[in-house]
């Protein structure tokens, strides 16, 4: 590697983070992220950037455009969350043992919900969101990118921001959070059906992505007796889990003779949970890594 393309590289690394903190919401897959920001890298390398002021906007910009073509390769947009059961990748994190890098990637406590309602959105809407509400992009830079006037990229967040008002948010104290999802689990080993119902919202949501696995089939379930009759059909494997972090929030994954068989994340609202969701498809959880989380 010549000199140049080792400063090239060293000033790349240092925008590394925040690159994937911008894929990640932006595609809400952790292997697209890592391919948007690794294609960012590649225009990186085969780019004249002598006269660029600010490297970091610079690569914001790739590879938003990268992300923004990925989207648009997707195919049609699921008009509302509950069109179809597939929830975004989670990042999943030991309790004990927390990896910075996906710390600083979920800084905004960015939780499965938010990712979900953003699938909503059109491309267009999303990098507006993300770019602006987020990160902080001034809306004439977004304009650039999306071949749009100023006040276009304006009225693309406005109309975001109207598709996610009322979206779920996590619960930011962690130790409350956790108490709650402790309870929910230690009800559902006990099969108390009473404090199911103790820390379950009445019109919590259940989205259970079973995607081609044994656990079949995915799910959207309102009503809090509707996810305890769920929950009391899975009871058995209460005994298999283990705790972990989902998105930077307490969370559990079901571990089964080595293999992750489920993982659920919870959004707690004053004190009880309004939203579950569940990734059933042991294939999928391997490719993500869930099992290296458990201690």
């Amino acid at each position: 590697m010549d000199d140049e393309a080792g400063l090239a590289a060293q000033a790349f690394e240092q925008h590394r983070t925040h690159l994937r903190s911008v894929a990640y919401r932006m595609l809400g897959s952790v292997s697209d992220a890592d391919d948007a920001v690794q294609e960012a890298w590649l225009r990186l390398a085969r780019s004249e950037t002598g006269d660029v002021r600010n490297l970091r906007a610079w690569l914001t910009t790739v590879v938003a455009r990268v992300c923004l073509d990925m989207l648009r390769s997707r195919g049609t947009r699921r008009e509302e969350p509950l069109d179809d059961v597939h929830l975004p990748d989670p990042i999943v994190t030991s309790i004990r043992s927390v990896d910075p890098e996906e710390q600083a990637v979920l800084a905004d406590s960015v939780g499965l919900a938010l990712l979900v309602v953003l699938d909503t959105l059109s491309p267009n809407e999303r990098l507006a969101f993300v770019l602006h509400d987020i990160f902080g992009v001034p809306f004439d830079q977004i304009g650039a990118i999306l071949d749009r006037s100023e006040d276009a990229a304006k009225q693309l967040a406005s109309r975001a921001r109207a598709r996610l008002r009322g979206a779920p948010t996590p619960e930011v104290d962690v130790r409350k959070h956790r108490e709650v999802v402790n309870a929910f689990l230690a009800a559902s080993r006990a099969g108390d059906f009473e404090g199911l119902l103790a820390v379950l919202h009445p019109d919590v949501l259940l989205r259970a992505d079973a995607g081609d696995g044994p656990l079949g089939p995915s799910v959207v379930i309102r009503g809090a007796e509707a996810v305890i009759r769920q929950a009391q059909r899975y009871a058995e494997f209460a005994k298999f889990t283990q705790p972990v972090l989902v998105n930077g929030l307490p969370g559990f994954v079901v571990v089964r003779d080595g293999v992750a068989m489920s993982l659920l994340s919870a959004h707690v609202e004053d004190g009880r949970i309004v939203e579950l969701d569940i990734i059933a498809d042991p294939e999928r959880l391997e490719r993500l890594g869930v099992v290296d989380a458990v201690e």
